[in-house]
């Protein structure tokens, strides 16, 4: 036996980001507006006879081993699907780290949807989900794609109307954030300002980007204290963005553009100011085989 398939693995970008709430079990309760993004890592896995995992991946910042959300999915499915088999991946970095843009969630991702096909499973996608979900929160919208709202943790998801397709350039500097300690800023937040998610879901169901870009809005705003997040945010609406908003817990920024050739000149124009700069857009599909 000897398989083998290419796909690139979208990005996402939260749009709006409520926290709603903390759960017992420590886990915080979202209400969120989630996208995907033209910007991907590539994947591509071989199915050979015998056992194990190979990893291998072009930034070497980035650990080969158990640790890795695309190697943990490789062992769940095959779990799931009581196999046994040699899964060799080949992961290749473009949706920065450490940025709020599902990285690591995506390669997951990927690996659940490009093993169903490799192995012929046919999973439907919410069982996809339900696998990837005990990987990560992100990882079941990462496998859904387009817009969505997302409740729960994050795996309560409803598809919305899909949005046209939105110009945008998402800058990163070098700067981290930590997720636990965003969160545990947020809980001490005492009268906490929340995303008005309610306009935001008229905004796309109407595909009103005017009130989509007034709406953009993410609570850990009001924790953050990345100087990066407030650098790229002000960058962004210099060179013309509609609006600018922080993604994730951070640290990656996303600006809004009325057209692609303005966001084209904006990522020219600061690609030696930050770390990470692209202009992309908005995209419906969460996977491209290629």
């Amino acid at each position: 036996m000897n398989k083998k398939i290419s796909l690139l693995c979208a990005a996402k970008i939260n749009l709006s980001l409520d926290v709603t709430g903390k759960r017992p079990d420590n886990y915080h309760t979202l209400d969120s507006i989630f996208q995907t993004v033209s910007v991907y890592d590539r994947l591509e896995i071989t199915l050979t006879d015998g056992e194990g995992i190979i990893l291998e991946c072009d930034n070497p910042a980035v650990p080969c081993d158990e640790s890795n959300l695309a190697y943990r999915a490789a062992e769940a499915f095959l779990k799931h699907a009581g196999m046994q088999m040699k899964i060799s991946i080949r992961l290749e970095k473009q949706i920065p780290s450490g940025a709020g843009m599902g990285g690591g969630s995506a390669d997951a991702a990927g690996v659940l949807y490009a093993l169903n096909l490799l192995t012929r499973e046919r999973y439907s996608n919410p069982e996809l989900r339900e696998i990837g979900v005990r990987l990560g929160a992100d990882v079941p919208f990462l496998l859904l794609g387009g817009t969505a709202r997302a409740q729960g943790i994050g795996e309560v998801l409803t598809s919305l109307k899909p949005l046209p397709e939105i110009p945008l350039v998402i800058l990163k500097g070098t700067e981290g954030i930590s997720t636990p300690a965003a969160y545990k800023a947020i809980d001490a937040l005492e009268h906490p300002v929340h995303p008005d998610t309610d306009a935001m879901l008229k905004a796309v169901e109407y595909r009103d980007i005017d009130l989509l870009c007034r709406n953009c809005t993410n609570l850990f705003e009001a924790v953050t204290e990345c100087q990066d997040v407030s650098r790229a945010e002000k960058a962004l609406l210099e060179h013309g963005a509609e609006c600018a908003v922080m993604t994730g817990s951070g640290a990656a920024v996303f600006g809004i553009f009325k057209n692609q050739e303005t966001a084209r000149i904006c990522a020219e124009n600061l690609k030696q100011d930050f770390a990470f700069v692209q202009a992309c857009h908005t995209t419906e599909q969460a996977f491209q085989v290629i």
